[in-house]
This record gives structure tokens, sequence and C-alpha cells, in this order.
């Protein structure tokens, strides 16, 4: 079973942006769909952002124009640029198998995650 790893949180000031990785241990092209996710503090965690294998994207309204989700299957990443970072972007965040997540529900496996923290 492919893991994956996310990294590139940090804190950053409003208006800031960041870079998130999410890399696999195998290759990521058997994902069908990779997707991001975040958990705010005292939140339940959210999906964020979607690609699937040929790179067609989806985002969650919230960050729809200021988050660009993008795999590079040679790379075996996938990865989140955010931009225009604001304080409720403060979160966890998390990438995985999006049909995984949606089949096993609260079975489903979770990495660490990358802390975000939008302050001044």
């Amino acid at each position: 079973q492919v893991q994956l790893v996310e990294s590139g949180g940090g804190l950053v000031q409003p208006g800031g942006s960041l870079r998130l990785s999410c890399a696999a241990s195998g290759s990521i092209s058997g994902i069908y769909v990779v997707g991001w996710y975040r958990q705010p503090p005292g939140k339940q965690r959210e999906w964020v952002a979607s690609v699937v294998r040929g790179g067609s994207a989806n985002y969650a309204n919230s960050v729809k124009g200021r988050f660009t989700i993008s795999r590079d299957n040679a790379k075996n990443t996938v990865y989140l640029q955010m931009n225009s970072l604001q304080p409720e972007d403060t979160a966890i965040y998390y990438c995985n198998d999006v049909q995984s997540v949606a089949r096993l529900g609260t079975r489903a496996s979770w990495g660490q995650g990358t802390q975000v923290t939008v302050s001044s």
C-alpha cells in the first residue's frame, strides 16, 4: 500500500503563500484521485481540493481562486499551492486517497499531516 507523507507547512503572515507537498512511497499514479484535507483547531476535518490522475482538479468554495492543486506523477508527488492565506486557513493539512476516504470513512488511515498557521 502506498503511503503518503505531507510536508511544507509553517507559520506565515496573512496574505502570504505556502506550498505543501504530498510525497508517495511508491507510484502515485496508482491513486486515481488524490485530495488535500484540513482540520482547523477544534473542528472536523474537511476536504480542500482534489486532483485526478489526468490533472483535472476540484476545490472547496472556501479556497477556490486562492489554492492550486497539482500532481507530478513522475515525481510521485501532489502539491498544494496556497496563496492569499488567511487566519481561517490555519489547520493541519493532510493528503489522502479520496476514493479510499470515501469508502472507509472513519476507518481511513491518515498521515501525520503538516501544520499551517496563518498569523501576524
